[in-house]
């Protein structure tokens, strides 16, 4: 069996998608990559996280073709495939549709940082990107998906080890990181910012972004060169 260390995390993380209440049914999926092989594992399309086991994930080569695996990988493959081929920096990825943020793709609305909570995830506005075309829908829906986001980056300047999440117009979020697990996790961190900014905007509609300077001090507190939030591998 090809990659079983990477399979096994790989497991874990998308049975945290159930047990952290980011997916209903089966709408959700996460995989990992081996850069060195350009191998990456991926959740089976449409089986039951009950159901999953180490052995039934499917692998696939950057060039979309299942390399083992006797199941077909999630619909959302290309996608995966598109991310890990245009952000060299990333080592997991995860497709959820968790309520909150999902409410803010169907919206066609970005995610101001609007506290020190998404700041400590997330450098700034969580980008929304365009909705597809019918032609682009028609030609490749998953694939293009992943292309839209990676043309949104580019646009905005934006790093993807910094910004570890979009929000897809009209469909759901997509987050990656060094690992499916911290893919999942910035996950668990979008939704609950997805929650709070809409409670936030509840109760005051004219609420302003955070500011720059508390924005780079809880960011570059658990990230980069001179973090000191956690243990520091100790």
């Amino acid at each position: 069996m090809l990659l079983p260390e990477l399979r096994r995390q790989v497991l874990a993380a998308n049975l945290l998608l159930e047990s952290e209440g980011l997916v209903k049914l089966t709408w959700g999926n996460v995989s990992g990559i081996d850069r060195a092989s350009g191998l990456f594992v991926i959740k089976p399309s449409g089986v039951a996280y009950a159901d999953l086991r180490a052995e039934n994930l499917v692998v696939v080569d950057l060039e979309g073709r299942v390399v083992e695996g006797d199941l077909n990988p999630s619909s959302d493959t290309p996608t995966h495939r598109i991310l890990y081929r245009e952000f060299s920096e990333i080592g997991g990825i995860c497709h959820t549709h968790s309520v909150h943020a999902t409410m803010f793709c169907q919206a066609a609305r970005a995610l101001p940082c609007l506290g020190t909570t998404h700041a400590d995830h997330f450098h700034g506005t969580v980008p929304v990107v365009r909705e597809l075309t019918e032609a682009e829908v028609a030609e490749d829906y998953e694939g293009n998906t992943g292309l839209a986001i990676a043309s949104r980056f580019r646009e905005l300047g934006l790093s993807p080890e910094e910004m570890p999440a979009a929000l897809q117009a009209h469909h759901a979020p997509f987050t990656w990181g060094r690992h499916a697990l911290d893919a999942v996790n910035n996950s668990i961190a979008l939704e609950v910012c997805c929650q709070m900014a809409l409670g936030t905007h509840a109760l005051n509609p004219a609420a302003s972004p955070l500011p720059a300077h508390l924005l780079r001090k809880h960011y570059l507190r658990k990230h980069g060169p001179g973090a000191y939030y956690g243990q520091g591998g100790h």
